[in-house]
């Protein structure tokens, strides 16, 4: 089972959840993006997927070129970033990262939030993803 990382920063699910992927600690991942000029400070982390992309890649991961809409969570790939709790400010799209797995233990949801009680998730139907981009 992927195991998950809790995000220490508001903004910081986006490098949390590529850690979970990369299989590195927050610390670690918060350090590589700040030395890409990837900081918690930006709500870009959460606003645009350009930065959760460019550390995708650095750690080797493959992302897909664009976001897919959720239709449903049995059409998902194995691996994905989704977008929840997608909503509007001022004109402007925000979102939470997660990481939707597939694989031999079952299929579930990484939540990076910090205060939850369980970060791995089968609560399904109280997740609204509104799209997702498929990992390798």
């Amino acid at each position: 089972m992927m195991k998950p990382v809790i995000q220490l920063a508001k903004t910081g699910c986006g490098i949390a959840s590529v850690a979970a992927l990369a299989g590195v600690s927050y610390t670690a991942a918060k350090r590589v993006a700040n030395q890409m000029g990837i900081s918690v400070t930006d709500n870009r982390l959460w606003s645009e997927t350009a930065h959760v992309r460019r550390l995708l890649k650095q750690y080797r991961l493959r992302a897909s070129t664009g976001e897919m809409p959720f239709h449903s969570w049995e059409t998902l790939p194995d691996r994905a970033l989704l977008a929840i709790k997608w909503h509007r400010v001022k004109n402007h799209a925000f979102w939470h990262w997660v990481v939707f797995v597939r694989d031999a233990d079952g299929v579930y949801i990484l939540d990076s939030k910090r205060s939850l009680k369980r970060h791995v998730r089968k609560d399904f139907y109280r997740m609204k993803p509104r799209w997702f981009i498929e990992v390798h």
